[in-house]
């Protein structure tokens, strides 16, 4: 963590309760944390929704977060709160960052008590089975609330801790895109918009797989010449991979696509390289994420990333490599010699088609 202290050049922002934005968090979790602390730095009338009671409670006391933040002083502005619809009724931004394989049971549980509220996800995974995006799981759910998602290079310790930061909101609704950065744009965290809401999510989402390489790659004291080829090539596997599901190849040269890679694939605090780091010094699955003890999404993004690459006959060589290390027992070598093979590609394939080669 960096030794400046940014926090000191800005100036507390007071919460008007008449004219501040209602904004709910839903998960109490390191990034949702996060995001709530800075909604009440920008002035914000903020809620917390933790299942726990206890849990909801120690914070409203103490304004710790001792399971995921343990290290920080939140905001005293912040309320946490346990009952989901005093968290969400008559409020007007609802950021849901509740792991993939409870969004949608949340969401169905909230539909009660959704007026004309925004649903704007935080959570950077696929659903199992349906592979199902955050995004699609909104419109399913609640098919008549504008939506939107959030993703970047958002390691949660760094932005409670005032580090200079950025992300990217993507709705197709310009209302919403300017009210999430009205609640937590400042000048310490700088959100940018995007209409592109497939490219930043598949962004979000496939970036998790190539934290997991890392991490395994740093494990074994890599060079940096194939940590920059993983990197790189992870790069183009995700663009090849979120064009053929409709997205913009140019999201991918943004925060959400580079930038949220770079972070997640070099940083220790990220949780899929954690994991990653974990299994390439010999620990199991089971061993890496208990250890952890927070939800790492890249696991679960492998395995339905490489059903739906053979189904869509998309090239992606980590993936599939990673999938076998992990739960066929393959060699971690086999992540590089993945990329060492099948012949001549071009480097970028938007700009020179690999049948051109």
């Amino acid at each position: 963590m960096s030794e400046l202290n940014f926090t000191d050049l800005v100036e507390p922002v007071a919460v008007d309760r008449k004219t501040a934005l209602r904004i709910t968090v839903l998960g109490g979790g390191s990034f949702g944390t996060a995001m709530a602390n800075t909604a009440v730095r920008n002035g914000c009338d903020t809620m917390i929704w933790i299942r726990d009671e206890a849990t909801a409670k120690e914070i409203n006391e103490t304004h710790i977060n001792r399971r995921y933040l343990p290290d920080f002083q939140l905001e005293q502005g912040l309320r946490a709160v346990s009952d989901l619809e005093t968290a969400v009724r008559d409020r007007d931004i609802i950021l849901v960052a509740i792991p993939s394989h409870s969004f949608r049971d949340v969401l169905r549980q909230i539909k009660p008590f959704i007026s004309a509220q925004a649903v704007v996800s935080l959570t950077k995974g696929i659903e199992a089975k349906t592979f199902s995006f955050m995004s699609d799981i909104i419109r399913e759910e609640l098919p008549e609330v504008p939506y939107g998602v959030l993703s970047g290079p958002n390691l949660a310790k760094e932005i409670v801790a005032g580090q200079p930061a950025g992300t990217v909101i993507a709705s197709h609704s310009e209302l919403v895109r300017y009210a999430v950065q009205q609640a937590l744009h400042s000048a310490l965290f700088r959100v940018f918009a995007s209409d592109d809401v497939n490219g930043v999510e598949l962004g979000g989402a496939l970036k998790n797989i190539y934290a997991v390489a890392m991490g395994m790659a740093a494990a074994y004291n890599v060079g940096e010449n194939t940590k920059s080829m993983i990197l790189t090539r992870a790069l183009a596997e995700m663009s090849r991979f979120a064009v053929k599901l409709g997205a913009n190849p140019l999201t991918f040269l943004g925060l959400s696509g580079v930038g949220d890679l770079f972070a997640t694939c070099s940083s220790p605090l990220s949780r899929n390289y954690q994991v990653g780091y974990a299994l390439g010094k010999g620990k199991t699955l089971e061993q890496a994420t208990e250890e952890l003890g927070q939800t790492a999404e890249g696991i679960n993004t492998i395995v339905q990333v490489r059903a739906r690459s053979n189904e869509l006959d998309v090239y992606m060589p980590i993936t599939c490599a990673l999938y076998e290390v992990i739960f066929e027992g393959a060699p971690p070598m086999n992540i590089a010699l993945s990329l060492m093979k099948n012949g001549h590609r071009s480097d970028v394939e938007f700009v020179l088609p690999h049948h051109q080669v």
